[in-house]
């Protein structure tokens, strides 16, 4: 099952016996174990019908010995098993599996690790209850996820707004939905959220950023490009090198990429080809005149060098700022 599927399966209070939540994401995890703590059982029951264990301080007997027991004046019990992954012989938990007890619902978190589906307590678990897998969204994914999480929180956001989050806080969606929820409490529902939201109450500039740097090495804005460096290597901490190469080099191979794309005029093809929102393929036809095949394989080399060099390889002395000043100067010249 899908975590849209589990969540509204749960809404129609529609419960499995048993759910294994595995997998290296721990936002759907954790969404999917606290709605079931917050909705499956009133307040009042929780005392003698909630039961939460920790991997580390509990055992496979424990475990089932808990979950055998009926609820005291309520219909059904809670169990849940919070840092399963610490439990090396989980799998003994097949017996259980095979006949679990209806009136408990035992959830289990298996945090940044799954299980081989193969095996028969697998796939157990999947006929008898509910098995879901909770898999790291890509990062060319995260500003179209951050658009919909938005949505749910009946806001708009725009889209140098969502890729601007996404490139200052990665695929961390727990992050991301704390400060999307930071907005929500300061921005008018009627508006879209813009730049000018983030710098103002997530505290991302939204003019010296990763993004910005991006854009104007496509434009050659060599005033432009100059500045963020330069504001870059005042706030290293902020602005880290490795971050900054690494999303360059992911840019410029999609330059290079897109020379070689046959059908340029369908901009949905090119957006599917080289990954990226439609909304975007503009700057990436810009760039591509502003940059040959040629010069592009010799930036990417360029970042590799660079790369080498922040992480201390034949360059230990020159700080990371100045590397950064060295290898913007010489993408534009």
């Amino acid at each position: 099952m899908t975590y849209e599927e589990i969540l509204r399966s749960l809404k129609k209070k529609e419960y499995a016996p048993v759910y294994f939540l595995m997998g290296d994401e721990r936002f759907f995890i954790d969404k999917i174990t606290d709605y079931i703590i917050d909705t499956a059982i009133s307040e009042s029951e929780r005392d003698f019908n909630q039961t939460i264990l920790y991997g580390k301080d509990t055992d496979i007997g424990t475990i089932v010995t808990t979950a055998r027991r009926f609820p005291m004046m309520s219909e059904r019990q809670i169990v849940i098993v919070r840092e399963a992954q610490n439990i090396k012989n989980i799998d003994q938990l097949l017996s259980y599996v095979k006949t679990p007890l209806k009136s408990t619902i035992l959830v289990i978190n298996y945090k940044y690790k799954s299980l081989d589906k193969r095996k028969s307590f697998t796939k157990e678990i999947a006929k008898n209850g509910v098995l879901f897998e909770s898999k790291k969204i890509y990062d060319n994914q995260v500003p179209d996820w951050i658009k919909k999480y938005a949505s749910r929180l009946k806001y708009k956001i725009d889209n140098k707004a969502a890729f601007l989050l996404a490139e200052f806080l990665g695929n961390d969606l727990g992050k991301i939905t704390n400060a999307l929820e930071k907005l929500s409490i300061n921005i008018n529902k009627s508006n879209t959220i813009t730049p000018d939201d983030i710098e103002k109450n997530i505290g991302i500039s939204k003019d010296y950023n990763n993004f910005e740097l991006q854009n104007a090495l496509g434009k050659k804005d060599v005033l432009k490009a100059n500045q963020i460096i330069n504001y870059f290597s005042t706030n290293e901490k902020n602005n880290p090198m490795v971050v900054t190469i690494a999303l360059l080099h992911s840019y410029f191979s999609k330059v290079l990429k897109y020379y070689f794309i046959k059908n340029k005029v369908n901009e949905k093809a090119v957006a599917s080809s080289l990954n990226i929102n439609p909304f975007f393929v503009k700057d990436y036809k810009q760039a591509s005149l502003n940059y040959n095949p040629k010069k592009l394989v010799s930036i990417i080399e360029l970042l590799r060098e660079f790369d080498l060099k922040s992480k201390g390889y034949g360059d230990i002395s020159t700080k990371h700022g100045d590397l950064l000043k060295e290898l913007i100067f010489k993408i534009l010249h």
